[in-house]
């Protein structure tokens, strides 16, 4: 009775029915399925942390020690999921910007009065600036910094909202007759620049004010532009 040889080193063992390839992968461990979810846990705790400490006190002010320390996270766990501060900044201002856009874009086909669809647009900017004030104030202080080290991305991402608010422009002026003596692109970003800024001003110097207050000076600004 002759004994099988042993696997040859370096290559692969033949099928044997009944019995798994040594090299065959096996079935998934939990640990592998909850990774990814973990990743994600992670990567929103550093996001969280890092918009409130840069928001408050600038790009410049914060390391990545206290971005770390604010998560409950290493380090090491930083520099792992964005590579680094710079990184992260570019990924925090991505996903503001998205998540902005989300909700402008929501009022997408409730409005058949374009007024009323850009006046319900504003309430959906006034309640992101009241949800993500950090982001707003990250926003201002980096934006207008120059020379800025992420310069292209806000040219990249102003450009994206802009378009949103130069949709909705667009619309009223296809319904209203408009003062055609104002440049588009300036009515863009005087609407843009006032999100912002009465956003700002009502979270940090005025809480007094109503959102409908606020979206009320903002549309001052479209009723204005229309033509009675």
């Amino acid at each position: 009775m002759s004994m099988q040889e042993p696997d040859a080193p370096g290559l692969p063992r033949p099928d044997v029915p009944g019995i798994p390839r040594p090299d065959a992968p096996g079935p998934e461990t939990p640990e592998k399925k909850l990774r990814p979810a973990r990743t994600n846990v992670t990567k929103q705790r550093l996001f969280d942390a890092s918009m409130e400490l840069i928001g408050e006190r600038g790009a410049a002010g914060v390391t990545v020690d206290e971005i770390a320390a604010a998560a409950g996270v290493s380090k090491g766990t930083v520099y792992y999921n964005f590579g680094s501060k710079s990184d992260l900044i570019a990924q925090l201002l991505r996903h503001g910007v998205d998540i902005m856009l989300g909700r402008l874009q929501t009022i997408e086909g409730l409005h058949a009065d374009p007024l009323e669809a850009m006046e319900a647009m504003l309430g959906q900017a006034m309640d992101f600036m009241d949800d993500y004030p950090s982001f707003a104030r990250l926003w201002i202080s980096e934006n207008w910094r120059s020379p800025s080290e992420w310069g292209k991305l806000f040219v990249e991402l102003r450009s994206e909202l802009l378009a949103v608010i130069g949709a909705a422009i667009e619309k009223v002026a296809a319904t209203y007759t408009v003062d055609t003596g104002i440049a588009r692109g300036s009515l863009e970003a005087a609407m843009f620049g006032a999100i912002f800024v009465v956003g700002l001003d009502r979270q940090t110097y005025n809480p007094e004010r109503t959102r409908e207050q606020s979206i009320a000076a903002i549309m001052t600004i479209m009723r204005g532009y229309v033509l009675r």
